[in-house]
């Protein structure tokens, strides 16, 4: 039996990340924002066993490219937990509008955000240069 391709834009978590960010939200004093945010990713999203994230899914720790509509060139990124963000280095928290669109979305997907203007940023995912559990890193 053939397993039908799930679409681009649908959002999968691993458990683990899933329970992270539960834990997250639970001992980090978070913005009405940030709390709309992570509860929609974690509503919308397909939750499913560590191992079994697809190698095209952004999860905590990636590093990957991505190319927002209207700029000219794409940009990689890290997508880490609040305590190791730097943005200068490229590393992006969780916590951040377009760190917390990120998470979930494969390749090809499109992530969307509202910048502090009130305006809203699209960005396509276009690759993956790391992921951990493709890596075979389960508990990072």
């Amino acid at each position: 039996m053939s397993v039908a391709p799930r679409p681009v834009d649908e959002r999968i978590l691993s458990e683990l990340d899933h329970a992270r960010i539960l834990g997250l939200m639970r001992r980090t004093p978070l913005s009405e924002a940030q709390k709309h945010a992570l509860d929609a990713l974690l509503d919308a999203a397909d939750v499913v066993p560590v191992r079994d994230i697809p190698p095209d899914v952004v999860t905590m720790n990636t590093r990957l490219r991505l190319h927002a509509e209207g700029e000219p060139a794409p940009r990689d990124i890290t997508l880490c937990y609040p305590e190791d963000a730097n943005a200068e280095a490229g590393l992006v928290s969780l916590l951040s509008p377009m760190g917390a669109s990120v998470l979930g979305h494969r390749v090809g997907g499109e992530a969307e955000w509202l910048l502090p203007t009130g305006a809203v940023r699209t960005a396509r995912i276009v690759a993956l240069h790391f992921q951990p559990e493709a890596a075979g890193q389960y508990t990072t």
